[in-house]
């Protein structure tokens, strides 16, 4: 009996909770469905130029040829967009900068903001999810010495972690990538994980997306973020995190 005992203590559990699975999977089954209404709905063409931008002449090019696409098919083009923007922001695919850009491009400042948060927010919801699984062995292999750095850094914020991942989503002090992948090897709850996500990426966006409609006068992705641009998001970075310092200083 101990010995049965003890076999079944030791069984590992599933590591997401129901309510894990369940965002997990109506994101996935959305996914695939929208994809197919898109492949379903969209004229027969020429879709050669469909590929994922790796530098600005490729962006300017699928600009021009989607432009005349979102005025008649607005809806295959957003669905399109998601699902693309949510499989690199999952799977840690480089140049999601470039698709923020395209949707300046092609919605605007206020539609364009509004998709690439709500679409970054469930790409990392999404890779934060995938990690749980199975990113731990990744994690220690690729970045041990951050992941020592932010376990740490999350230990002394427990009482105010929500404010703390809000000034790591606002500034470049981590890459993004990074967050989303180490936040469940270190405990962090998918609950402020998921708000500081979508609060703390809001600005970061609106300066990509505004770039995009001015597209054709960027010049390297280094224009993007000047040195206002950058003083100013941990500028509001500070701002996040200062009642976690008043507090330790109470202390």
């Amino acid at each position: 009996m101990e010995g049965r005992e003890e076999i079944k203590g030791s069984k590992p559990s599933f590591p997401l909770t129901f309510w894990e699975v369940a965002v997990a999977s109506t994101m996935v089954f959305g996914i695939v469905l929208g994809l197919v209404g898109v492949y379903l709905t969209m004229p027969a063409s020429d879709y050669s130029f469909l590929k994922l931008p790796r530098n600005l002449e490729d962006l300017q090019i699928l600009r021009d040829n989607l432009e005349s696409y979102t005025s008649d098919y607005t809806v295959q083009v957003l669905v399109g967009y998601c699902a693309v923007y949510i499989f690199m922001q999952t799977f840690m695919i480089p140049g999601t900068v470039f698709m923020s850009l395209l949707a300046g491009a092609l919605f605007g400042v206020f539609k364009g903001v509004a998709l690439v948060v709500f679409t970054a927010t469930a790409g990392a919801s999404s890779c934060y999810f995938l990690s749980k699984l199975i990113g731990r062995p990744l994690i220690f292999s690729l970045w041990p010495d951050k992941l020592s750095f932010f376990q740490a850094q999350v230990a002394q914020r427990r009482e105010r972690l929500l404010n703390y991942m809000l000034f790591l989503r606002l500034t470049p002090t981590l890459p993004n990538t990074f967050i989303n992948v180490a936040s469940p090897i270190v405990d962090v709850p998918y609950h402020i994980f998921f708000m500081a996500t979508l609060i703390g990426l809001i600005p970061a966006a609106y300066i990509t997306v505004r770039a995009g409609i001015a597209l054709s006068e960027l010049q390297s992705l280094g224009d993007l973020y000047d040195f206002n641009s950058i003083a100013t998001l941990f500028l509001i970075g500070v701002v996040s995190v200062t009642p976690t310092l008043m507090s330790k200083t109470k202390q």
